[in-house]
């Protein structure tokens, strides 16, 4: 464990300890959850795990939101004092909170962390202590208590999966404290308020929340998991909406040993959020249908282009409306890759594969038997990196299938691709017959647009060579000018 000292990573640090997974789990499960402690107790909470040599190591910490904290730095991986040990020690194997006589830990408070019955770590509490403590801290107060009082029994945090909600409630966006009968005893001004912005202008304490969202709405039309959650018995979040008002609510009950004690019901209203998220999804669609109209219409230009060459008795007319088809479905493909990347990058090592594979389809001759591999990786690419690219690549792909394998019943093309952050280097070889002559400037349309391209979009430069065995090799050094990741 002492190889863990230095580490920063809760993680890594629970990942060298000797303890099983369940109780590694456990305790991932509580630093995710225990920030509502903190908040709820004004307090700072600290994970001691053992170090192996007889001490203790801080694994993880957890600074209140609605007050000071007790440790502006970080002692995530360090050592608790000597001093603190025998305490800790102690803590370790009692299904109580312990609290220190010793003056120096006079606001310190612990209990042990148990996974059935294995003694996983503890977890400390320390607060500033308050001159003054006013009827709304209070009652944070002494739901953080019981909560913390859980955490030896297994009970906190909650076995069953809760926080499933997208904008989840925290205690500084307002929580009502229930008592065993499901009552209302105590609301934050936050938690007032949410319920006023339902339509509820009463007073809630002494109150059933289920029946006063039934006064708001159709009881009927409250269904079993919401009264639940309102009730408190059971561990459970939801958003609840009136009248075009959205509540985010989530319960966290509590127990005393076995028994049932009250719970915490946990209040944001998010309607403002939520019409946001609405507007969101309403222009995500729009977007989604713009790129399947313009898919479409691509789609459309290619079978045109197939009729007119089908129409025509002019093969070299038809070779051109050939080409032209070729590259309008390059721009098909590329578009349909851009349009369903979940962000404005594009994995060019999964779109170029198909791309490519239509070309050759195109322009190989009958029966044969043409394959395309690949080795290095392009990454992924701003559009306007992918889009240049991928046409260059398919005419010097296109030109090698159309003059390399003449007469060739099968050929293989190998594209080589090295990354190194803003610098692409390409290898493209063909096993064919090979060029009598390098291309030259002011050729054919197809290498007028490679070398256009690549002079001028990537500021870049290409050579035509013999390959090494035979056929042609062509090498392409690129700028990327979009925002790229380094490989």
């Amino acid at each position: 464990m002492d190889e863990c000292r230095n580490l920063k990573d809760p993680e890594r640090i629970l990942s060298c300890s000797k303890m099983s997974e369940g109780a590694r789990h456990f305790l991932h499960s509580l630093i995710a959850d225990w920030g509502i402690i903190a908040d709820l107790g004004y307090c700072d909470l600290q994970l001691a795990v053992k170090d192996g040599e007889g001490g203790f190591i801080c694994a993880a910490q957890v600074r209140p939101a609605t007050a000071p904290s007790c440790f502006p730095e970080d002692v995530v991986g360090q050592k608790f004092p000597p001093s603190l040990s025998p305490f800790l020690s102690q803590a370790l194997g009692l299904k109580c909170p312990l609290c220190p006589v010793n003056p120096q830990f006079k606001t310190l408070s612990a209990v042990s962390a148990n996974w059935e019955g294995e003694a996983a770590g503890v977890v400390l509490q320390r607060s500033y202590p308050a001159p003054h403590t006013g009827r709304y801290e209070q009652m944070g107060i002494n739901a953080a208590w019981k909560l913390f009082s859980m955490i030896p029994f297994g009970q906190f945090p909650y076995k069953v999966p809760v926080n499933t909600q997208r904008h989840n409630a925290h205690v500084p966006d307002g929580f009502v404290i229930l008592n065993e009968m499901s009552l209302v005893t105590d609301a934050s001004p936050n938690a007032i308020s949410c319920f006023k912005r339902l339509g509820f202008g009463g007073a809630l304490i002494g109150r059933n929340l289920a029946e006063v969202v039934g006064t708001l709405t159709r009881p009927k039309s409250v269904g079993k998991d919401m009264a639940a959650l309102l009730s408190g018995e059971s561990p459970l979040d939801a958003v609840l909406t009136i009248n075009n008002i959205s509540v985010s609510l989530r319960s966290l009950p509590m127990w005393s040993e076995r028994d049932y004690c009250g719970s915490v019901v946990l209040c944001r209203e998010i309607t403002e959020i939520r019409r946001r998220d609405n507007e969101l999804k309403i222009k995500e669609a729009t977007i989604s249908e713009i790129n399947h109209r313009i898919k479409n219409n691509l789609q459309s230009v290619a079978s045109l282009l197939a009729l007119q060459i089908r129409d025509s008795g002019n093969e070299e007319v038809k070779k051109a409306l050939q080409t032209a088809k070729r590259r309008v479905q390059a721009i098909s493909i590329l578009h349909d890759a851009l349009s369903q990347s979940k962000n404005e990058m594009i994995d060019f090592d999964f779109a170029l594969p198909k791309l490519l594979k239509t070309n050759v389809d195109i322009m190989r001759e009958g029966d044969q038997r043409i394959s395309i591999s690949y080795q290095g990786s392009f990454g992924l690419l701003a559009p306007s990196d992918a889009t240049p690219l991928a046409l260059i690549l398919s005419e010097l792909v296109t030109n090698a299938v159309e003059h390399g394998f003449v007469g060739e019943k099968e050929g293989e093309i190998t594209i080589d691709a090295r990354r190194k952050g803003r610098t692409l280097s390409i290898r493209i070889l063909d096993n064919g017959v090979g060029l009598k002559e390098m291309p030259e400037e002011g050729g054919s349309l197809g290498m007028n647009i490679v070398q256009t391209f690549v002079k001028v979009d990537f500021q870049g430069s290409i050579f035509w060579s013999p390959g090494p065995e035979g056929g042609t090799e062509v090498r392409i050094e690129l700028n990327l000018n979009g925002a790229v990741e380094a490989i």
